[in-house]
């Protein structure tokens, strides 16, 4: 089968046609970053007049793929098939690269090839720019290359593909209930932690902190085979499950080691990018890993269990606060102080441990839940591979 570069196939960020440029009243669609889904999906952000929005973002329309640039939303996996837009036309982040197939190019087929694993990682190694501010390069796509069938082969495709993808989700969705059951019992005990409707004494995340810890940047350190498995913000999923087996490894020193390495009870946050105030539990029997630079390390003192202070953060209250103080910029970043000025009530510790056992409980449900999604994964993933390497 042979194998075309993605510009040969496709307009990479089109121009809008000037016909349309002078309709400065007509109202178009708005998506920003944060409602570019890491699913495949788009969330649309209203309506906003044509006037207001056509300098200064990217335009596109139904029928089009959209693809983050910008780390991490690249490798975190950020791009969709657009084809839920009210008004026909929507404009977006500056940090979209836009992809129009041509005639011929089924787009859903075009998306899928753009959401495998291997574009993510190749699409990754060829970043331009600063560290933390890197992007793909339009002319990527011009190296970039994809199996090209027939047709009819790319609807078959992207059919398989579009089934195998809702069954994962529905998997998803299964694990997302028993969140949702999980945060049900969290309320039930303690009640909105920000509303505070139990009147517990009330303090917050900085006076009940022992360790508040940035994780380290490393710079020129190569991953290897060995070594100690760094935590990325790709490895931590939407319901704050670490992903161990995806994380690359590297060779650090004694003394980091020690000082680095996450232990039982820490509680780490994500600080940047799609999963800003996302958080993950490290539990007994965990593999020995660092969390990078993008996360912070958390460790609280003997008022707090871990597994109340996690809840209190995943909270709709306190995740709503985290979005709004978060600095928006191409992504959003929330820092120590932001973590410090939360409010975190302060119930009984026995009551706390009660919560810890319905935790345990939940969590046991879920794990079930979880080994059926996974195998979903590695089924849509090998699928993808198979597609993406002109395999039938």
């Amino acid at each position: 089968m042979k194998r075309v570069a993605v510009s040969d196939v496709c307009s990479i960020n089109p121009r809008l046609p000037t016909s349309i440029a002078s309709q400065k009243d007509r109202d178009v669609d708005f998506v920003s970053m944060a409602s570019l889904g890491e699913d495949g999906r788009i969330f649309l952000n209203g309506s906003r007049k044509l006037g207001d929005v056509v300098k200064g973002y990217t335009y596109f329309e139904n029928g089009d793929v959209l693809v983050a640039k910008i780390t991490p939303c690249l490798e975190n996996g950020k791009a969709a098939y657009v084809n839920n837009l009210v008004h026909g036309i929507g404009f977006g982040s500056t940090e979209f690269h836009v992809l129009r197939p041509n005639k011929g190019v089924e787009p859903r087929y075009l998306f899928h090839m753009v959401w495998t694993p291997y574009f993510r990682h190749e699409a990754a190694r060829n970043m331009t720019g600063t560290a933390g501010q890197q992007r793909v390069p339009a002319n990527f796509f011009e190296r970039f290359e994809i199996p090209l069938p027939s047709p009819a082969e790319q609807k078959r495709i992207a059919n398989i593909l579009d089934k195998a993808d809702g069954i994962r989700r529905s998997r998803r969705a299964a694990s997302a209930l028993c969140n949702d059951l999980l945060l049900a019992a969290f309320l039930d005990l303690f009640g909105d932690p920000v509303a505070n409707p139990k009147r517990w004494r009330m303090s917050s995340f900085g006076a009940q902190l022992a360790r508040l810890e940035y994780g380290p940047r490393f710079y020129n350190e190569p991953y290897s085979r060995d070594g100690v498995p760094i935590v990325r913000i790709t490895d931590l999923d939407t319901f704050g499950k670490l992903n161990f087996d995806a994380m690359p490894r590297m060779t650090v020193s004694d003394e980091v080691k020690r000082a680095r390495t996450l232990r039982a009870g820490d509680l780490i946050l994500a600080r940047s990018g799609a999963t800003v105030g996302k958080s993950a539990l490290i539990k007994e029997g965990d593999p020995k890993c660092i969390a990078g630079a993008y996360f912070i390390r958390l460790q609280f003192t003997s008022e707090i269990l871990p597994v109340f202070a996690k809840s209190v953060l995943d909270s709709r209250s306190v995740q709503k606060l985290i979005a709004e103080k978060s600095i928006q910029s191409a992504q959003q970043n929330f820092s120590g102080p932001g973590i410090r000025s939360l409010p975190l009530p302060v119930p009984p510790v026995g009551l706390q441990r009660k919560f810890l056992e319905v935790d345990a409980k939940i969590r046991e449900s879920q794990a079930a839940s979880v080994k059926h999604q996974a195998e979903c994964e590695r089924l849509f993933d090998s699928l993808a591979q198979r597609a993406f390497h002109g395999e039938p």
